[in-house]
């Protein structure tokens, strides 16, 4: 049997789709190998999100021809669906799979091969045109489920595709198409297996989870809106589950109803992510977000309101085109007032096919890295912060990896903040739960469990 190689580029729902995939091939006998090694086949799913996202996925596809110039490289996901001229005249990439498209890999792949072997020539990367669609029209959910991951105590749940927001930064909705919902049974479904199988925690993904729902056109009770809490609710249900996590939410949805629900259910970890990318009213008109920074600190305070130090974290885009020092400045000034458990900066990237890398006043590379620079500084601040406030409080850890430090053993998990902590023994206590009291820091941002 052929031996496959598979790399995954980008966001949580690539990392899902790709160990389905990987779970798809062993089942029908392929052996999977290292990246690093020679394969018959190489696998990458790709991501497109930022120009330079895009030159990543070209350099690992051509990297794997390199390895090997008569394995057959595969591209998959993103970047096939927005690369068009580029992905087809690329000698590195023999097959091309859009999204949409990936839950039929090992069929498509197969085919390829019978093509291929039987010398009757394929006809582009495409494979006859049909293994990448129109994605802006399909209102198919892509229905994968997970039976096992290379983790084995957090398994990544996808419960919805697509996005209709399109910020003008952003090429996703054109990569991923328009919002698609999973139904819950396949979800529950899923779920439960893998509890059965002794995972305990899943993390709700998406490419915008909060609009879960809002294309069931057949639940009428429930209009156009998000049906992720009542989802959340039925998985609060399923017995031996620990924990559920959530991925990134939109701002608007946390309302203070929202809010009260999610502290009634013990399992859902008070760990929320809610996206930025400015803290000036200006600037988030011009990324097309839909709220204001006002807003956002309401829905910051109905989590406040019901938790205890509830781990807020969120996104911030440095440099965004027409990005005045003014500007800049209320976005310093917003961030202080939240103050973040953590805080992902990105320097603006120009993305071509969207309306921000046509607008006037690109702000320059300086001054982007140096307006980056200033918001990690405050980020390594704030999260420092955070985490010392836990000093002396009990927390519950969910036992993941073993790590040495300075010849000592220690095992290390994370908290329902998400805070990395250890405990000093040379058991392994992976995939189990103890409860016990911060001490102090070991290390930067991990803290000690007695």
């Amino acid at each position: 049997m052929k031996s496959v190689a598979l790399h995954n580029l980008g966001c949580k729902v690539n990392a899902y789709e790709m160990d389905v995939m990987q779970q798809m091939l062993q089942q029908k006998g392929y052996v999977i190998v290292p990246f690093d090694e020679q394969a018959d086949i190489y696998i990458i799913n790709t991501c497109t999100v930022t120009n330079i996202a895009d030159r990543k996925s070209r350099q690992m596809l051509h990297r794997a021809k390199a390895r090997n110039p008569e394995a057959i490289v595969v591209a998959v996901g993103c970047y096939v669906q927005t690369g068009g001229e580029t992905v087809e005249k690329d000698a590195c990439i023999d097959l091309a799979v859009g999204n949409n498209k990936k839950k039929e890999l090992v069929a498509i792949l197969e085919a390829f091969l019978e093509e291929r072997e039987a010398e009757r020539g394929q006809k582009g990367k495409t494979f006859h045109n049909t293994s990448v669609i129109d994605i802006g029209q399909t209102k198919e959910y892509e229905e994968m489920t997970l039976e096992h991951t290379s983790g084995h105590t957090r398994a990544y749940i996808k419960i919805q595709d697509g996005c209709n927001q399109f910020c003008s930064y952003c090429i996703i909705p054109y990569a991923r198409g328009r919002v698609r919902s999973r139904r819950e049974e396949d979800i529950l479904r899923e779920i439960t297996g893998l509890v059965e199988a002794g995972y305990q925690e899943i993390v709700l993904t998406g490419i915008h989870i909060s609009s879960y729902g809002v294309d069931f056109a057949d639940r009428q009770d429930y209009g156009a809106r998000s049906q992720l809490i009542e989802l959340v609710e039925h998985i609060h249900e399923i017995k031996e589950l620990k924990r559920i996590r959530l991925g990134s939410l939109e701002p608007r949805i946390v309302t203070d109803e929202l809010a009260a629900r999610l502290a009634d259910m013990p399992k859902v970890c008070p760990h929320f992510h809610l996206s930025l990318q400015s803290g000036c009213d200006d600037t988030l008109a011009r990324m097309n977000r839909h709220y204001t920074t006002g807003q956002y600190y309401d829905c910051v305070e109905n989590l406040r309101r019901w938790y205890d130090k509830p781990a807020i974290t969120t996104d911030v885009i440095a440099g965004f085109p027409g990005e005045t020092e003014e500007e800049f400045a209320q976005t310093v000034a917003f961030l202080e007032k939240i103050r973040f458990y953590e805080m992902h900066v990105f320097k603006y990237s120009r993305r071509q096919g969207t309306k921000a890398a046509q607008m006037k006043d690109q702000v320059a590379d300086i001054v982007k890295a140096e307006r980056s620079s200033r918001l990690i500084e405050m980020a390594d601040r704030h999260s420092g912060e955070y985490r010392a406030a836990y000093i002396g409080k009990e927390a519950e850890v969910l036992w993941e990896d073993s790590v040495s430090v300075d010849g000592r053993q220690y095992q290390t998990g994370y908290t329902m903040q998400y805070i990395r902590a250890a405990r000093e023994t040379e058991e392994s206590l992976s995939n189990r739960l103890q409860r016990g009291r911060l001490t102090g820091f070991l290390g930067q941002d991990v803290l000690l469990l007695d």
